[in-house]
This record gives structure tokens, C-alpha cells and sequence, in this order.
């Protein structure tokens, strides 16, 4: 089934992850960058409407350009992680997203606590505790991840591959979204 993703790219950080996440992280491998998610699951690539897009600019536009970086270590079960601080910012952002979509509850209502990571491993503990071995000496050697959030991302898979569909810049943020007419393709007709 088609899935979406609302969530902050962060390019910043693929110097630091980007060969982890290639080996440990099996969303990478599908065209997941590296982000922080806003809300996932969103509307279904085939559901989404031009109504929809507008109330999520609409709902983004509120929110002012932020930095944060990345520099502590987290882990979940399975799944190994970089902490963005401030995460506020980001628990805000999903918070005001699932308001305007109360529908689509973060993680699909899985957990009540909302926790803003980048995924850098997520294979199985095992994997993620050589993850973050190797992780750790890579943040020791660069350093922080510094980065700003000035738009949400919304990716789709209804090719089987996650790809990128429309943005929504932060208010004060640069306008770069598609043309109405240029939005996610309807998934019935031939790509």
C-alpha cells in the first residue's frame, strides 16, 4: 500500500552518516534521506488533495526557520539515532500537523511519547550497537551536525520507492514547492 512521509531532510548530516545509514538502516535503500520526521503515516499518495497540501502549508507557514544540530547519541530497541537539539521545534511541528490531521496520529498511534531522531541504524540491536561504536567516533572526529529547518518534506512511495513530492517552506522560509498542477501524480495513470 502507498504510504507518506512529512519529515526534515537533513542534509547537513550525511557526511556523518551516510555510509551507516547505507549499511544499517534499510530505508536507506529505498530513497529515504536522512530526516527527521514530522508526522508518518500521512495520507496515502493516492488520497492526497490539493485541499489537503493548502492546510499543510497553511498549518507550516506558522512555524519561523530554525537551527538545531545534532550531537548526542540515542537509541531505541532496535534502532540507533542522532537527538536534534532543541527538539521542541520538531514535537511542535507534528503536534500542529496531527491537530490539523487528528486522523493521522504519529507512528500510527504505535507511541504516545513524541521523539524527534535521525534514524542512522535500525536492522536490529546488535547492528545498531556496531553503529554506534562507529558513530561515536565519527561525531569525536567532525563534530556536531549543524543544520536548519526552514521547510517540511513530503515523500511518497507509490513507486516502491520513496521519492520526494512537495515542500512546505517555514514561514519567512523561500517558497520551492510544485505548481498545483505538478503535485503527486495520480497513481492510476501510467508514470
Amino acid at each position: 500500500m502507498p504510504q507518506s512521509a512529512l519529515g526534515v531532510t537533513v542534509p547537513e548530516a550525511e557526511p556523518w552518516v551516510k555510509d551507516l545509514r547505507e549499511r544499517y538502516d534499510p530505508t536507506a535503500a529505498v530513497g529515504v534521506p536522512a530526516h527527521i520526521t514530522v508526522l508518518f503515516p500521512f495520507i496515502s499518495p493516492d488520497s492526497v488533495t490539493d485541499n489537503d497540501l493548502d492546510r499543510a502549508t497553511e498549518t507550516f507557514q506558522r512555524f519561523r526557520p530554525f537551527e538545531f544540530r545534532l550531537e548526542q547519541i540515542g537509541r531505541f530497541p532496535e534502532s540507533l539515532y542522532l537527538v536534534p537539539e532543541p527538539n521542541e521545534p520538531f514535537i511542535s511541528l507534528t503536534e500542529a500537523i496531527v491537530r490539523e490531521f487528528p486522523e493521522y496520529p504519529p507512528y500510527g498511534g504505535k507511541f504516545t511519547e513524541i521523539v524527534p531522531h535521525l534514524t542512522v541504524a535500525n536492522r536490529s540491536a546488535e547492528l545498531s550497537a556496531i553503529a554506534e561504536t562507529e558513530l561515536s567516533e565519527i561525531m569525536k572526529e567532525l563534530g556536531p551536525i549543524h543544520a536548519v529547518c526552514n521547510v517540511v518534506e513530503l515523500y511518497e512511495n507509490s513507486s516502491g520507492h520513496w521519492r520526494w513530492a512537495q515542500s512546505f517552506p517555514l514561514g519567512g522560509a523561500s517558497n520551492n514547492t510544485m505548481p498545483k498542477n505538478n503535485r503527486i501524480p495520480d497513481t492510476n495513470s501510467p508514470a
